[in-house]
């Protein structure tokens, strides 16, 4: 998002970033948190952590392989995109189908393999995969060490930049098949991401920083009442009329309660 009036820049920076953030509780609880400004993803993901209880194991993270995605001085489990992998051979598919279709018939299985699993605790769709999705993962592994150790594939090719980024990022990548809960990918914020987008394209910009974090706060509300199947008419209605209760018990008043919340306090 641009803003008119944008902050200080902050380290000599002078881009503006949207950053976008989905937290998936253990019992599938959905939190939407947008950030505009100076900061990176991982700068704005870091502050966000800081105030997270240090008791609490460490949080998995899934993204893209942008450094700056990476929350410095913060220890997370990083997992990265398998749709980013998988991108790079549909773009080298023109050049070079028949290998291209190879791998992607393989990423193919996995996802079946994912969709077969849903419904079932993160433990046994870990152990599904590693049934599964092993064998798949161990059989591309070797493929692509072929494709490069016996230079079948010109290294600085399209198809073998595909190979040496899957290379580079493999524990990454195949991290849903050693942590229970991982995703293969990060659809959920790309998809949250083209709130923004859909944002800029009607609104253009922000006029001051402020403004930033007031819509940015607006619509981390509302997509947040989205994933969780809530109106959001409804919820910021509500919000707006219980404004002491909602002050003095916040926690009786996110997107999946608030219902029974009024529900509780309604006259019988």
């Amino acid at each position: 998002m641009k803003i008119l009036n944008p902050p200080d820049p902050l380290s000599g920076r002078k881009g503006l970033f949207t950053s976008g953030i989905i937290s998936v509780s253990v019992d599938n609880k959905r939190i939407a948190l947008f950030f505009t400004g100076r900061r990176h993803a991982g700068e704005n993901l870091a502050e966000l952590l800081r105030r997270r209880d240090e008791r609490l194991d460490k949080p998995l993270q899934m993204c893209d392989a942008l450094s700056r995605n990476l929350p410095e001085k913060m220890k997370t489990l990083v997992g990265h995109c398998l749709v980013h992998g998988r991108r790079g051979f549909v773009q080298a598919a023109v050049s070079f189908p028949d290998e291209c279709r190879y791998v992607l018939e393989l990423l193919k299985e996995v996802y079946r393999i994912d969709d077969e699993a849903k419904g079932i605790t993160d433990e046994e769709r870990l152990s599904w995969h590693q049934q599964y999705s092993g064998p798949k993962m161990a059989e591309l592994e070797a493929w692509l060490h072929e494709q490069i150790d016996q230079r079948l594939v010109e290294p600085n090719s399209s198809l073998g930049e595909a190979i040496q980024y899957m290379q580079n990022h493999w524990q990454e990548l195949t991290l849903f098949l050693r942590q229970p809960g991982a995703p293969l990918d990060n659809n959920i914020c790309e998809r949250a991401l083209k709130k923004a987008i859909l944002h800029r394209k009607n609104a253009y910009f922000y006029k001051t920083e402020t403004g930033a974090r007031v819509g940015d706060f607006y619509m981390s509300l509302i997509h947040t009442c989205e994933l969780n199947e809530v109106n959001p008419f409804d919820y910021l209605t509500a919000l707006q009329k219980n404004q002491a209760r909602l002050t003095a018990e916040p926690a009786q008043w996110l997107p999946w309660n608030y219902q029974k919340t009024l529900q509780a306090s309604a006259p019988a």
